[in-house]
């Protein structure tokens, strides 16, 4: 399976591609896409799906892992990652891509095992997970990563959960 991490941002997106089965993954490819931000808010969005658009078509992912929306304090600038969110998960349903979407507690808890772990405890264990040399920079792209980690350690929980349920009743 190969898993896309988006850290959605309008400013910098983070993105990481994984590649793996179960607890066993490597890197692919990461990096972040940079937008103006004097440029209109549209423009922006547009920008973000093109670059994204062309990143699916390049690294031919079978899942969208995404960070789900999140309170702030500031309303424009929630208002604007859920419009993000929103079009990568738009590209990756009209691709076909198996989307999830991860709590940030629950991504960090899972790749650092501590659900207030600061960015830069992120980024090393995201370095020691993929066998790095040097942990992801900037921490969008360390984030992505450590999205698309989670999704290898959470991916098909439910089902596995919901089938042991059904034989548990039989």
């Amino acid at each position: 399976m190969r898993v896309l991490g988006i850290d959605p941002g309008s400013e910098t997106l983070g993105w990481g591609v994984v590649e793996g089965n179960g607890n066993k993954y490597s890197l692919v490819d990461f990096g972040t896409v940079r937008s103006n931000p004097r440029d209109a808010f549209a423009k922006r969005l547009a920008k973000i799906y093109s670059e994204i658009e062309q990143l699916i078509d390049r690294t031919n992912p079978d899942a969208l892992a995404i960070e789900e929306a999140f309170y702030s304090i500031n309303v424009s600038v929630a208002m604007k990652l859920g419009q993000v969110r929103g079009v990568m998960l738009l590209l990756a349903e009209q691709r076909g891509l198996t989307i999830a979407e991860y709590a940030p507690r629950l991504i960090k808890k899972t790749v650092v095992g501590y659900g207030n772990a600061e960015k830069q405890q992120v980024g090393e264990m995201v370095r020691i997970l993929l066998g790095l040399k040097a942990a992801p920079k900037p921490h969008d792209a360390a984030d992505a990563l450590a999205i698309a980690i989670c999704h290898f350690h959470h991916h098909g929980l439910n089902d596995r959960l919901e089938k042991a349920v059904r034989t548990a009743k039989k």
